[in-house]
């Protein structure tokens, strides 16, 4: 009986039963801080997307290096539980052949769960495109609602990297990947393009992953740029641009167009990580403090892109991050 029990375990654990991530190791600093330590998950999650769903916790989703889109949730943004994937093998989308689920964006419109994804294969520039599926709850499961578009439909080379948008009442997606960054206005429920809407271009060809923050009278614009997927030796980085309009210009402190590729660097790699990129939507905690996610790879661990937090803080109207670089240690974020 004993050896049966023991069979069964391993079979479990070798099927991803206890595939659910160890908890965050958070310590007292010196100063009597709480603190935490990068990376929050050792594991591979690019492109995070997060949302404060109504039970108090947030998800996080990222591109499929875990099959079918991984959901995480978590209390305090630094300690995270793998809950499952949006798709399973029979029901994740199918419009590009053979494609993967890339830098998904999560959002809450006319009361379900919509999620905005990439499909593309490397190299697919002209056939890739965005998607949409929908769930009643943020844990899943999502139904695929198909394609939104795709890059020869639109007529933007490598349309991947969603970000929705809401102003004044109406939708809009942002877009693009290293062939200019759009936008285009989207109906009431967020699941087509509005009819007679028509795509426009806000800044240019160095950059992807975008989302727009709103705070104090601006909206800065938050972008990647760089190389991705090099492991130790990715150059990604984070840039943000800043505009009294959603619709730009979006323009660095000099006045320089993100048009002409212009910006300011937020947060680039050090000694222990590079690639630090892509990041989420950013999250306020009860203390007023700014937070992001983002991923980067660790050169202890250089296996994928691991899961980063940092706070961002502000000088003069402008975000800042650390010393410009990732930190190892940071207090935590205080959510009551």
């Amino acid at each position: 009986m004993k050896m049966r029990l023991l069979i069964l375990l391993g079979m479990l654990m070798l099927n991803g039963a206890f595939a659910c991530e160890p908890p965050q190791t958070e310590e007292i600093s010196p100063d009597g801080k709480k603190v935490y330590h990068n990376p929050v998950v050792a594991k591979s999650l690019p492109d995070p997307t997060i949302i404060k769903a109504g039970d108090g916790f947030f998800y996080l989703y990222a591109t499929e290096d875990t099959r079918n889109t991984p959901i995480y949730k978590s209390k305090d943004l630094v300690n995270w539980e793998f809950t499952g994937t949006a798709f399973t093998s029979a029901t994740r989308p199918t419009f590009e052949p053979k494609g993967g689920l890339w830098a998904p964006d999560i959002n809450y419109i006319n009361g379900q769960y919509v999620l905005y994804y990439s499909m593309s294969v490397w190299g697919g520039e002209w056939t890739c495109g965005i998607g949409i599926a929908t769930s009643d709850s943020p844990s899943g499961p999502f139904t695929d609602q198909g394609k939104l578009f795709r890059s020869n439909e639109i007529g933007v080379q490598n349309s991947i990297d969603p970000f929705f948008i809401s102003e004044d009442g109406r939708n809009y997606l942002f877009w693009g990947s290293f062939r200019g960054i759009y936008y285009i206005e989207l109906t009431a429920d967020g699941l087509a393009i509005l009819p007679g809407a028509e795509k426009k271009q806000i800044a240019g060809t160095a950059y992807e992953g975008v989302y727009i923050l709103k705070n104090e009278g601006y909206y800065y614009l938050f972008a990647s740029i760089g190389s991705c997927c090099e492991g130790v030796n990715s150059t990604y980085n984070t840039v943000v641009g800043r505009s009294d309009n959603l619709f730009g210009p979006y323009l660095n402190k000099n006045g320089q167009d993100m048009m002409n590729n212009r910006h300011v660097s937020l947060i680039k790699g050090n000694d222990r990580f590079v690639g630090t990129g892509h990041n989420s939507e950013v999250v306020t905690d009860d203390k007023g403090k700014f937070w992001f996610l983002y991923h980067a790879v660790d050169k202890t661990n250089p296996k994928g892109r691991v899961l980063m937090l940092d706070e961002i803080q502000w000088k003069d109207g402008w975000p800042f991050v650390n010393n410009g670089t990732p930190s190892l240690e940071w207090e935590v974020p205080v959510f009551n």
